[in-house]
């Protein structure tokens, strides 16, 4: 069974991480994407939606709204950067609520429940845990001069950002693609990459060294930023 999917957000970037998330899941297919709930209204007269992916605060009419005025709704999982629409979401049965910015193995939590409750084959373990990343390949797919590229995650040692751009460096190449380094951020499973600079993520397997001031990975010193200083000494101390 394929489950026909739709994305509802008024932010773009929320439905590319959404979109990139997807990704992952052969079984998924995104038959849409709305910017508005009344634009989702209007391709659910048309469509068969089994599950639908959908922001509670946007104009015009929102997302709880939209909810209470279908007669066969399809499953739900919220998403929200707000916590107080937490209640209204679960009167209505959602099958989830993801606060913002997402976490990719809080997703995969998400994700595990639908396929539950479709009966369709889980993609985590036969146990209620989901895999950490270390144990499953996770994918980015970057798009790079018109192609979209896949990249494991594992195989990734930093990235860059440089103004509209990233640069994501492995061993053996680096890709450059148009995109902010926030949404790559959400898209990396946050126990294995830390965020040590406003221009700078990297893996923390992949350091070799560090001090208070920047982390060496590959002979490259990556500077640490003030804002950034604190979280990266908590964690990379934890790390070794």
């Amino acid at each position: 069974m394929k489950i026909r999917t739709l994305l509802v957000d008024d932010e773009p970037h929320a439905l590319e991480v959404l979109s990139n998330y997807l990704q992952n899941f052969p079984d998924i297919i995104v038959a849409g994407k709305c910017s508005t709930a009344i634009q989702a209204f209007q391709l659910l007269q048309q469509e068969k939606i089994d599950l639908m992916f959908l922001d509670i605060k946007m104009p015009g009419l929102t997302g709880t709204e939209l909810i209470r005025s279908l007669k066969n709704p399809p499953k739900v999982i919220f998403t929200t950067a707000y916590q107080d629409y937490a209640l209204d979401g679960f009167e209505l049965n959602a099958v989830d609520y993801l606060l913002k910015p997402i976490p990719f193995d809080r997703f995969l939590r998400a994700i595990d429940k639908v396929f539950h409750i479709l009966q369709i084959a889980t993609p985590a373990t036969e146990t209620t845990d989901i895999p950490k990343s270390q144990d499953r390949d996770i994918f980015l797919y970057l798009k790079v001069d018109r192609k979209l590229v896949k990249v494991n995650v594992k195989e990734i040692y930093w990235i860059e950002s440089i103004r509209d751009y990233v640069k994501v460096i492995t061993k053996e190449k680096v890709l450059i693609t148009k995109q902010k380094i926030s949404v790559l951020e959400a898209l990396l499973p946050e126990d294995d990459f830390i965020r040590v600079h406003r221009s700078f993520i990297v893996s923390i397997s992949k350091i070799q060294a560090y001090h208070s001031h920047a982390v060496d990975i590959l002979g490259q010193e990556i500077p640490i930023g003030r804002n950034y200083k604190a979280d990266c000494q908590r964690r990379l101390k934890l790390a070794y």
